[in-house]
This record gives C-alpha cells, sequence and structure tokens, in this order.
C-alpha cells in the first residue's frame, strides 16, 4: 500500500488474516491505523466476519478494506465473498505500474516493510502419507505433539503454545505448559507454536488430502532500520532457519 493510501481509508478500517498467514499483515494494518482480525485457514471464515461485522452480530462495526490467507488468496472489498483472483491481479498490475512510474520494483517495497517492520520469511512443507495408514499416521503425529510439545525449537524456546483443537493457550514455564487462556475461534485441529522471538510455526492436518501441513514463519527484529547488504544477510539468515525449522518439524512428525 501507498502511504499516500493513509488518508483514504474509511473509518474503523477492517483487515482479515488467517491464523496461519504471516504477522507482517497485522503490522502493516496497525502502521496505517486498521483493525487486524483473525480467522481459521480458509475464505468461509474471512467472509462470515465480513458479515458479522455488516450485521451487527461482531462489534464495534468496521469497514472491511481486505482479507488474505497463506496460500496467495486475496479479497478487496466486500461484494464478491470469496478469494477474487481477477480483482487481485488487476490490483497487483496497478500496483507494479504506480512503482515503476516511482523507480521502484515491489521487491524494494517488500524490503522497505522489511525494514520499517523487520523481516518476515515463510515458509508451507507439506508431509503426504496417503491411504488409511497414513491418515492414521498424522493423528497419531497430531496427538504426539498436542500432549509432548518441544518446548525449544531451533535453540529458541517456546512462548506459548495454541491449541485450536482444545480451544486453549499454553505458556512454556518452569519446563512445563500451563493453560494461560481460552481461543475464541471455532474448533479446529491445529496446534501453533509461537517461539520468543516471535518465529510462528502451525501445524495441521489437510483438510481435503493426505496431508499434515507445516507453517513457518520465522520473523527478525534485528532488520528494523536496516537496508542494502545488511538487510539482505539477515533475509539469507531467515530463510536458512526456514529451513531448520522445516526439518526440526519432519523429524518431530516421524
Amino acid at each position: 500500500a501507498s502511504r499516500k493510501a493513509k488518508g483514504k481509508l474509511p473509518a474503523a478500517p477492517l483487515i482479515v488474516k488467517t491464523i496461519v498467514t504471516t504477522d507482517l499483515q497485522a503490522d502493516l494494518a496497525k502502521e496505517y491505523g486498521a483493525h487486524c482480525d483473525e480467522t481459521l485457514t480458509g475464505f468461509k471464515w474471512i467472509c462470515q466476519l465480513i458479515e458479522d461485522y455488516e450485521t451487527g452480530k461482531q462489534l464495534p462495526k468496521r469497514t472491511f478494506i481486505c482479507g488474505g490467507e497463506e496460500s496467495y488468496g486475496f479479497l478487496a472489498d466486500a461484494f464478491v465473498r470469496d478469494k477474487d483472483g481477477v480483482l487481485s491481479c488487476c490490483l497487483a498490475s496497478e500496483m507494479v505500474a504506480a512503482y515503476k512510474a516511482d523507480g521502484k520494483t515491489v521487491i524494494d517495497v517488500l524490503n522497505s516493510m522489511f525494514t520499517r517492520h523487520g523481516v518476515y520469511q515463510e515458509s508451507l512443507y507439506n508431509l503426504t502419507l496417503p491411504g488409511k495408514d497414513g491418515a492414521e499416521a498424522i493423528k497419531r503425529m497430531m496427538d504426539r505433539m498436542r500432549t509432548n510439545p518441544p518446548q525449544v525449537i531451533d535453540g529458541i524456546p517456546v512462548a506459548k503454545l495454541r491449541d485450536f483443537e482444545m480451544r486453549q493457550e499454553l505458556a512454556c514455564e518452569a519446563g512445563a505448559f500451563k493453560k494461560v487462556g481460552d481461543l475464541s475461534l471455532p474448533k479446529s485441529d491445529v496446534l501453533q507454536f509461537i517461539l520468543n522471538d516471535g518465529t510462528k510455526i502451525s501445524v495441521r492436518p489437510s483438510g481435503t488430502e493426505p496431508k499434515i501441513k507445516f507453517y513457518v514463519s520465522v520473523r527478525e527484529q534485528e532488520a528494523r532500520g536496516k537496508t542494502g547488504p545488511a538487510l539482505e544477510a539477515i533475509k539469507q539468515r531467515c530463510t536458512a532457519r526456514v529451513k531448520r525449522i522445516e526439518e526440526i518439524f519432519v523429524a518431530l512428525a516421524k
């Protein structure tokens, strides 16, 4: 988004993201004075939230601006009520043209976001296990990670575990996980590990395929204020860390 757009937002603007989507969206929403809500994975949840705000079921009333999820799904404005690839392509084309007219590329703009908010590096790793045996193995994996969750991941302590199946949030304190709150989202078989540095790893079985999915979002606050080679070095470090965390969770799953 252009900084010029800051003054064009409606009153009480709303941005919606899913729980496995980068928290950079939440940072950008805050920067532009918008409220950011989270939903479960899937556009039906994003569109349900639009409906809830419009009807007054969810208060205070807010005006939906855009919503997106990790799988490249995006929706701007509220008249489609589903992933809208056509409008997304149009917006992307306008964005590229506008930045090119200013002598910038979209990578330049992304790097400027990293300079302001820190680097976010995301990945999705799918472990496919077909058949009845695969489905049972995936269930065992989830049960094992739920009952014996790791307390340290890639050398960084786990601060919180969000268990959307049990609808509870647990903090890792003194070598044990203790419940510290309830989750308001609907029940869903998802585990989310939040590390002390803001890195987030989400694990869930696919709802449509014989897969268990690992969503990794590495966050590096040290990138704030950095540009050029210093920023590029941090980005490379984050990319390497994403790969290490993927390998850790594949090993945990097995």
